[in-house]
């Protein structure tokens, strides 16, 4: 019977992280992983594929779009879904092997199977009709989320797709109707946008990107429309009728009222994702769930089991692979008898469309609930030079400070590399940075970076290209 210092379950980002951080600090370390690859839901079918097709079919627009106002000149482009298809996969295979290496590299054993805890120390590891029991002083549950599902709408990766779905359909479907307005939904209804699909986002509540800052998301709703979305919020869809040629999704208002039927080739359902916890025997080893399904832990990532842990989606937070990779690297820390931690106030969120949302800190929202006086600084696209001699303009930056100390509590962007430039902003929250300190560092001309030094300027009132 092997023994080990941890055994991870689970080889997402939160978890094969996780592992490497304990290799290094000196413990014996196993990952259990029921797939055939490693890596998990963001490696696999979710944060790096969507990433690829969201680059190639950015591409694709540009070629068809753009590059005639820039003096380039090009046929039509044609689309070869199935190369695109290939160039998605290539990056997946290569981060996965990638994820392979690390292990090696960091003598980490790979245990292929199903893993369920049997009680503190104990995890069985079941493929292929045979099981092993694995001895270790400590576990960690690191075994991410899954889709969630609507009532009475039955998913077949088809025609009626999860996330996993609509990263591989065979064809440009001609109407693709998309239930939930968040991240995710968002990414793929640009790629199939892009591709020639006509997209439709049916939203519960009423507006898009719910968590994220109000005026934000109503200026990148108002640029999705442009780009061709139609947005049906305060609405949801309560019925999909396969048997004909065409899907038919029965929407009705949240408030109640008259419903409607579209049609459409392609359904998407976004509503969000659930911890995944199935077959890890919580219960019987006495494992304590929140209401919501997520297992339960202190300050310190502990379960109510003795010397079992857990990080991730499986855990409350920013359902965010980064998130959970933080929470991987503290947890060995922790483990390890060091002072691992996280701090929850800066987590940057990224929407990967085009333009990017990016966010990190406080919403305006969120400070009015919390009586918290605040002071704003907005700058946008517009009247920064980068963006205007390239023509992409969207967006602006928007800085939230204290009006008593200054202090940066939120910054909020939408813009070509929104998702680069919010990093600067997370830095300086770290370090408890003012609006002032961020206002005088000097940032290099002509950079997209400079909106968001104004918008710092801004918060006092002097912004000085506005």
């Amino acid at each position: 019977m092997a023994t080990y210092d941890l055994v991870v379950i689970g080889t997402g980002p939160g978890g094969y992280v996780c592992a490497v951080r304990a290799s290094q600090l000196g413990m014996k370390v196993a990952v259990v992983e029921k797939n055939a690859t490693l890596g998990g839901t963001c490696l696999n079918v979710g944060c790096m594929p969507s990433k690829a097709l969201l680059h190639a079919s950015e591409m694709f627009e540009e070629a068809g779009h753009s590059f005639a106002k820039m003096g380039v000149s090009v046929s039509a482009p044609k689309l070869d879904l199935p190369t695109m298809m290939n160039f998605k996969q290539q990056g997946i295979d290569g981060n996965v092997k990638g994820v392979e290496f690390l292990m090696k590299k960091n003598k980490v054993d790979v245990l292929k199977g199903t893993g369920k805890i049997l009680g503190t120390g104990k995890v069985e590891v079941s493929a292929d009709g045979k099981s092993q029991v694995i001895e270790t002083r400590n576990i960690v549950i690191a075994t991410g989320s899954d889709i969630a599902r609507l009532k009475g709408i039955e998913i077949d990766e088809k025609r009626i797709v999860s996330s996993t779905g609509a990263l591989s359909l065979d064809k440009v479907p001609g109407k693709l109707l998309i239930v939930g307005a968040g991240v995710i939904g968002l990414e793929l209804g640009s790629v199939w946008k892009r591709l020639g699909a006509e997209v439709v986002v049916v939203e519960f509540l009423d507006r898009i990107l719910p968590g994220m800052d109000g005026e934000i998301a109503k200026q990148f709703q108002r640029i999705l429309e442009k780009q061709g979305f139609a947005f049906k919020l305060g609405a949801k869809v309560t019925a999909v009728d396969s048997s004909g040629k065409t899907l038919k999704a029965t929407i009705e208002p949240a408030a109640g009222g008259a419903a409607e039927t579209l049609e459409a080739d392609v359904v998407l359902v976004c509503i969000g994702r659930v911890p995944y916890t199935d077959g890890l025997g919580l219960k019987e080893a006495g494992v304590a769930l929140d209401p919501r399904g997520r297992v339960q832990i202190d300050p310190h990532f502990a379960t109510s089991l003795k010397s079992v842990y857990a990080i991730g989606d499986v855990v409350a937070g920013p359902m965010l692979a980064h998130k959970a990779e933080d929470e991987g690297v503290a947890v060995a820390e922790i483990i390890a008898g060091q002072a691992g931690h996280v701090n929850y106030d800066v987590i940057p969120g990224v929407v990967y469309t085009t333009p990017e949302v990016s966010s990190v800190g406080k919403t305006e929202d969120e400070l009015k609930q919390a009586g918290v006086a605040y002071t704003v600084g907005k700058f946008p696209f517009t009247a920064n030079g980068r963006s205007k001699v390239n023509q992409t303009t969207d967006g602006f930056v928007k800085i939230l400070a204290d009006a008593k100390t200054d202090r940066v509590l939120g910054v909020h962007i939408i813009g070509i590399e929104a998702g680069e430039m919010i990093h600067e902003a997370c830095v300086l929250m770290e370090f408890g940075g003012s609006a002032e300190d961020l206002a005088r560092t000097c940032h290099a001309h002509p950079t997209r970076s400079e909106a968001v030094k104004e918008a710092a300027l801004a918060v006092g009132k002097r912004a000085i290209h506005m």
